[in-house]
């Protein structure tokens, strides 16, 4: 049973593929995320991935198997025809990506909820005009290591601007720490959406704890 999209979905949003946890399995790390208590998770295979195709959707498909008994949505990153195959509850699609329009028809008819990163003013501007879109991710906030081809970082002020703009929630990416989660949530921000936040934590409750305790109330 498919995940319907609210805001507070977006506070604890974990991201990872299977590049981002070298010599772990991804299934064993969404286990602990999920125990924790994340509230959305996205399958972003890629940049690094050694997955073939049918690696992927099997791997997909175990990940979105653990997510519906979790109640947690199951989110693909950029790939339209593997977000239909797996049935996911969402898709994250960037500037650079498939364009967002030809998405949302393709998934209008699934229910599947979209999301799209904006990190410029006109590129949230942009998205105000177009029906369909669940929420937007904005950032990054600090610099990241996660992703090679990273806007430029925008911080909390930046992101402040975004989250007046748009008229639909955001999400702060790039470069989260537990540190800076209270300065985002004062920003008017639903969540954040974090990888190395916490498959390089030593204690990853504490860290989905402050997550989602500084969202609460957003």
């Amino acid at each position: 049973m498919s995940v319907t999209f609210e805001p507070g979905l977006l506070r604890a949003y974990f991201v990872a593929g299977s590049q981002d946890i070298p010599g772990r399995d991804l299934r064993q790390v969404l286990a602990t995320m999920l125990d924790a208590g994340i509230t959305a998770f996205q399958f972003r295979d890629k940049d690094g991935s050694t997955l073939s195709t049918v690696e992927r959707c099997t791997l997909g498909g175990d990940l979105r198997d653990q997510c519906r008994e979790a109640n947690v949505p199951f989110i693909v990153d950029d790939d339209v025809d593997l977000a239909l195959a797996l049935n996911a509850d969402g898709i994250h699609v960037g500037q650079s990506d498939q364009r967002i329009q030809e998405v949302l028809e393709a998934v209008k008819d699934r229910q599947i909820f979209v999301g799209l990163s904006c990190s410029t003013a006109e590129e949230v501007e942009a998205a105000n005009q177009i029906d369909g879109i669940a929420y937007l991710g904005s950032g990054p906030i600090n610099p990241t290591v996660s992703k090679a081809d990273a806007d430029p970082v925008i911080g909390t002020s930046g992101l402040a601007h975004l989250v007046e703009l748009s008229r639909v929630p955001v999400v702060a990416i790039g470069g989260v720490t537990v540190a800076s989660l209270p300065a985002i949530a004062a920003t008017g921000a639903a969540g954040a959406a974090v990888i190395t936040m916490l498959t390089r934590h030593d204690h990853p409750q504490a860290a989905v704890d402050a997550m989602r305790t500084a969202f609460a109330g957003n």
